[in-house]
């Protein structure tokens, strides 16, 4: 349990790394998500392919599957779009609103009461964003890309649990990376056409920041993520992933030295988003006591 609990921090700490890329990386949004996809998906191929653990999907569960992994294609879509067009630190911070988009959409996909207590529990991490996007003009392109990203992850996590339920796990993940390049690859042109860019080919810097992203921060990743699930239970995984966040702007404030960029308003914002998480995983801890 020890080593399972060990993995599982090392985990959220290279997710929360992920973010710290999106400023590394001088490709715009659209190319940087479309080479982690390909590059992903190729290393994600050659593991399971060497573990010969690849498994034969049906062709009704491919589209289902690959179009999940659209969804994941554009969440990471936006979420490196808002972390361009702010900072690391306003585009992981809007991923907290995923708990309030899944409460709204969770009980609509899956036809159950909506919870009152999830959305008044998730209405305080949306008043953290207010705030923040009210007083600190700046960042609010970011903010609204980084509120987008967010909708997208929760419906991925969503729609994942529904299509994922019949094959092993890193099938479904090749399956979703394949399909998120494959459509990312199909709006790539009009998205080149609406923002160009002076070259589609990564610098050298680019292209080692890009493999590191591709290999630790997505398929190592979901690897570890795998095994952790094996060994603790969903509950202790979610809560754990609460970190992520903290790490990604601690990491951020250390590389970049974005804590001169943030004002009171911003963590004011931020401690009401914690106070949400807080007594959601509050409520949840006092459910299963009964």
């Amino acid at each position: 349990m020890k080593e399972a609990l060990l993995k599982l921090h090392l985990s959220v700490l290279i997710a929360g790394g992920t973010g710290v890329f999106g400023r590394l990386i001088t490709l715009g949004e659209g190319l940087l998500v479309w080479y982690r996809l390909l590059l992903a998906t190729l290393m994600f191929y050659a593991v399971l392919f060497v573990l010969n653990k690849i498994r034969k999907v049906q062709r009704t569960d491919v589209v289902k599957i690959a179009s999940t992994g659209v969804l994941l294609a554009m969440h990471w879509l936006f979420f490196y779009g808002s972390i361009k067009a702010s900072n690391v630190s306003i585009g992981v911070v809007c991923l907290s609103l995923m708990s309030f988009f899944t409460a709204l959409f969770d009980p609509l996909i899956n036809r159950r009461r909506i919870s009152m207590g999830e959305i008044l529990f998730s209405l305080i991490g949306v008043a953290g964003i207010v705030l923040i996007f009210h007083f600190d003009t700046r960042y609010r392109t970011g903010i609204l890309m980084g509120v987008l990203s967010s909708a997208l992850a929760s419906l991925f996590t969503i729609c994942n649990k529904r299509v994922a339920s019949d094959y092993p796990s890193g099938t479904v993940l090749l399956y979703e990376m394949g399909g998120g390049f494959v459509g990312l690859s199909l709006l790539l042109p009009f998205y080149l056409h609406f923002f160009p860019v002076e070259t589609l080919v990564p610098s050298a810097s680019d292209w080692a920041s890009l493999l590191v992203l591709a290999s630790l921060c997505t398929v190592c990743l979901y690897i570890l993520q795998i095994q952790v699930l094996k060994k603790v239970s969903a509950f202790t995984f979610n809560l754990t992933y609460n970190l992520e966040p903290i790490y990604s702007i601690i990491l951020a404030m250390i590389i970049f030295g974005e804590a001169k960029d943030l004002n009171f308003s911003f963590y004011t914002g931020l401690g009401l988003i914690f106070l949400s998480v807080a007594l959601q995983t509050y409520r949840i801890i006092g459910e299963m006591k009964k």
